[in-house]
């Protein structure tokens, strides 16, 4: 017999919005709408089930945003976004005893806290009599659909990918459903406002100037993409100063646009002309997709790893504790314009250029022998982008104790890489004004230029502009003598 609900309605569907905010190539809406029950969409904000990694500042900033323009979007169809605080099986059980909701949608996620929750939960709700239905809105290829042959997730990027590629190609993404068809009755929401994601205090204008938060946002980003940048995109996405990535880690963050979307529109415009150089551009690009998916599988086979190294040997390595160095790395105030530029970048627009990700997090770990996980935490406040797949893939790697990572003698010298990728200085000369009138020879080495040139630079070591916290020779030295110690310790 159907479920009636104090709002009259004999049935509807609530369809539960995480990290896929849009319309657009979402199955869980859209298998929603599909079936012909009124829609109910819905967000629960439950940062208590996801602690220690509930989202940063930066991200809650960004949330915010893209729940502005979800709700939007929603309303231009005919629907509305209904939001609540959690935890979520109360929200989600709450909804259903006020709505008659007879099926709840979702798209999956794969953190291991997360994971666990949901499956609690749907194991609830199928108990109270609820229709639960689960999609895949987030990933080309789900974690468990990829593995070597000896039946064991992979470890190592290359045949990872390799086996990705030699797979089923990804489904063409779903179009936005038409018109939704609502409860005559919404149930009560909470306002945005009231769960107070965006800052009290105004540190927030960077963010505003630098970007354009939710689906429609994405979208154009995307567009700018393929039709600007992928030409020049494997020799230009080295270059910080140049807007040749795609720049659309914080829409993939939030779903507001999803892998299937950019997988399809990357490969149409290769084909479109077939020209050399786009298809190299796509090649490489979608590589770099790949390596998104191989964080995600990492994560769900190895979900120890936001805390733990993946790499054992590694949980003795005789990081240091100094908390001057630590404050100094996130402030952008370590003497190493490549370095500073890279932090002032992220503390001012919530992202940081992927090359110089790689360097400011080698300085951390190699040069101030900081652990990684002090790295990862900082990132995961600051970054817009913060996925804690991506972090954790990206900070092992770096330190070099989790799967494919790199040797940890590759120390990165944040001379010799500012000189290569940013030879003119641009990007420091943007980031760390008091730099600007440096000539270029001198611009990554301040503390070496002739006392003349630093004069009529307005540079004066120490006072405008720090000396560096540590020589990177000896740091160099000193990291592979603490990786010496945890090898002879294994022995």
């Amino acid at each position: 017999m159907p479920v009636r609900s104090s709002y009259g309605e004999q049935s509807a569907s609530l369809v539960w919005f995480r990290n896929d905010l849009r319309l657009e190539d979402n199955p869980a809406l859209v298998a929603a709408a599909e079936s012909g029950e009124p829609v109910i969409p819905v967000f629960v904000w439950s940062p208590q089930e996801e602690s220690p990694w509930a989202p940063g500042a930066a991200s809650r900033w960004w949330l915010h945003q893209s729940l502005t323009r979800l709700d939007q979007a929603l309303r231009h169809k005919g629907g509305r976004l209904v939001v609540r605080r959690g935890p979520a099986l109360a929200a989600l059980q709450s909804l259903v005893a006020e709505t008659g909701a007879s099926a709840v949608f979702w798209n999956r996620r794969y953190e291991p806290l997360v994971r666990r929750r949901d499956t609690e939960l749907e194991a609830a709700l199928r108990a109270d009599g609820i229709e639960v239905r689960t999609f895949n809105a987030s990933l080309l290829f789900e974690p468990w659909t990829v593995r070597t042959k000896a039946e064991k997730p992979f470890q190592v990027f290359a045949p990872f990918w390799k086996a990705c590629l030699a797979s089923t190609a990804p489904a063409p993404p779903l179009a936005a459903p038409g018109r939704l068809r609502g409860p005559r009755r919404w149930p009560k929401s909470v306002g945005l406002e009231a769960l107070e994601l965006e800052p009290r205090a105004d540190w927030a204008s960077g963010l505003r100037e630098t970007w354009h938060p939710g689906e429609s946002g994405a979208r154009e980003q995307l567009e700018r993409f393929v039709d600007e940048a992928l030409l020049h995109y494997p020799a230009g996405r080295d270059r910080p100063a140049m807007a040749l990535t795609s720049r659309l880690s914080p829409h993939l963050r939030f779903g507001e646009i999803g892998p299937r979307q950019v997988w399809q529109a990357v490969n149409a415009r290769a084909c479109a002309e077939r020209l050399p150089g786009l298809l190299r551009g796509a090649e490489v690009y979608l590589r770099e997709l790949g390596w998104r998916e191989f964080a995600y599988h990492l994560l769900f086979h190895f979900p120890h790893t936001p805390e733990l190294p993946l790499r054992s040997e590694f949980e003795r390595f005789p990081w240091d504790d100094d908390e001057r160095s630590l404050r100094a790395w996130q402030r952008g105030r370590t003497g190493y314009p490549m370095i500073d530029a890279g932090m002032r970048e992220l503390w001012a627009t919530g992202w940081m250029h992927n090359r110089v990700r790689m360097l400011v997090a080698s300085f951390l770990v190699k040069d101030l022998l900081l652990s990684w996980r002090s790295g990862a935490e900082w990132f995961w406040d600051t970054l817009a982008d913060a996925d804690l797949a991506n972090n954790t893939l990206g900070w092992q790697w770096t330190a070099g104790c989790g799967a494919d990572a790199a040797p940890y003698f590759r120390v990165f010298n944040p001379i010799s890489q500012g000189e290569k990728f940013d030879a003119a200085g641009d990007y420091v000369r943007r980031w760390v004004p008091e730099l600007a009138r440096l000539p270029a020879a001198w611009i990554h080495k301040p503390w070496q230029a002739p006392a003349s040139v630093l004069i009529d630079a307005g540079v004066a070591i120490g006072r405008t502009y720090p000396a560096p916290i540590i020589d990177h020779a000896a740091a160099r030295r000193r990291a592979l003598a603490a990786l010496a110690s945890i090898k002879k310790g294994s022995r």
